[in-house]
């Protein structure tokens, strides 16, 4: 198998818009998309509070759609969707998305308002490991992604199902509808199932991975934030996953999902066959750690443990709103008043990339993000 190319910088809140031109540039970003095609921006809304290393960051949407625009790709378009656990319209607002999509004139759409796009049936040209047993009566999609490139926007963290969550997980939100909780037990085969199917259906795939902060923990939501100053991208999504997990301290190939996806063809997920361009990455080993949370522990028994076969009567039917009130409850009226938004709080305040957040809350990001000028310059400590 050929060596992919994951470019990795170094990157400084002053210079952070250059720096994210830079880095796609590195990665190879006019190679990887059709610049005859519009562009789908699709962010990354773990949580809607604006929890550090959960969400898409304000600075790498907005770098991303410079770095499209100067490269030619001038119809964008950036996609929400929902989950049962997640409010599009309270993440976008509160991550500080409109603000930046409107300076820059890209439309927003919902990949859940009909208004916007239809789901449609796909059926695979490549084998399914799962999806076509978890939905015999269709795999569907939205018609509106056909034809498109896609730049993915996750960031690096862990995941409680998954260990590690970005570029390939980012796909779960936009392709599937609102009953993909039913694949949970079989998440590392869906991830690898919707990586085949965007290749059939996008004209190019892209990713741009935040890594200022990176989050440590039961991810994607409960985790503790760790300033990393870092940012990837790559047209391939197996090798930007696992340079991640390589660098958050987890052998790829030990994680079922990149496993899979490069014994398959999708992309390159051993290390030795990824070629690293830009900041000098191969030391990084951050010793990061799942761990449990509530909702884990009650997902480990549901999802993979002794209450598995159980899962058609909780899930499919509406014993399911129990589920989701109860990740609710959790979630957003016990960790985020009591603790998560004290560790966004002091995050915002003590760290460069906090105040960096701050700015764009205030709505002038430019009091600490210097003009570009005439050209790009070298990233910071790159």
């Amino acid at each position: 198998m050929a060596k992919s190319k994951v470019a990795v910088l170094e990157v400084a809140p002053e210079t952070i818009l250059r720096d994210v031109e830079r880095l796609l540039e590195l990665a190879g970003l006019r190679g990887a998309l059709d610049p005859g095609a519009s562009t789908i921006l699709k962010d990354n809304i773990s949580w809607h509070f604006p929890f550090p290393g959960a969400n898409t960051t304000p600075w790498q949407l907005e770098g991303t759609i410079r770095a499209l625009r100067r490269a030619g790709f001038e119809h964008l378009s950036c996609v929400q969707n929902k989950t049962v656990v997640t409010d599009a319209f309270k993440g976008e607002d509160l991550n500080k998305y409109l603000p930046v999509c409107r300076r820059h004139d890209v439309p927003v759409l919902y990949n859940f308002e009909e208004a916007d796009m239809r789901w449609v049936e796909h059926r695979p040209k490549a084998r399914m490991h799962v999806l076509d047993r978890i939905y015999p009566d269709g795999i569907r999609v939205p018609d509106y992604f056909f034809g498109k490139n896609v730049v993915h926007l996750p960031t690096v963290k862990c995941h409680i199902y998954t260990t590690t969550t970005g570029a390939m997980k980012n796909a779960f939100g936009g392709l599937l509808a609102t009953h993909r909780h039913y694949t949970h037990t079989w998440i590392h085969e869906t991830l690898v199932d919707l990586l085949a199917i965007q290749k059939e259906i996008h004209t190019g795939l892209f990713a741009v991975m935040d890594g200022t902060t990176a989050g440590n923990g039961p991810g994607p939501r409960t985790m503790e934030p760790v300033v990393k100053d870092l940012m990837l991208a790559s047209a391939d999504q197996v090798a930007i996953d696992a340079v991640a997990a390589k660098m958050m301290g987890f052998d790829p190939l030990g994680l079922r999902f990149i496993r899979l996806a490069h014994e398959d063809g999708l992309g390159v997920g051993d290390p030795r066959d990824i070629e690293v361009v830009g900041a000098d990455v191969s030391g990084e080993s951050w010793g990061f750690r799942v761990g449990d949370n509530a909702a884990s522990m009650v997902g480990d028994l549901m999802w993979f443990g002794p209450l598995k076969p159980l899962q058609k009567l909780f899930f499919h039917t509406p014993l399911v709103g129990l589920f989701v009130l109860g990740s609710e409850l959790y979630h957003d009226y016990y960790r985020w008043p009591l603790k998560d938004r004290r560790t966004f709080e002091r995050w915002r305040a003590e760290t460069r990339w906090g105040r960096l957040f701050a700015a764009y809350e205030r709505g002038e990001p430019e009091s600490i993000i210097r003009p570009q000028g005439g050209g790009a310059e070298p990233a910071a400590g790159a």
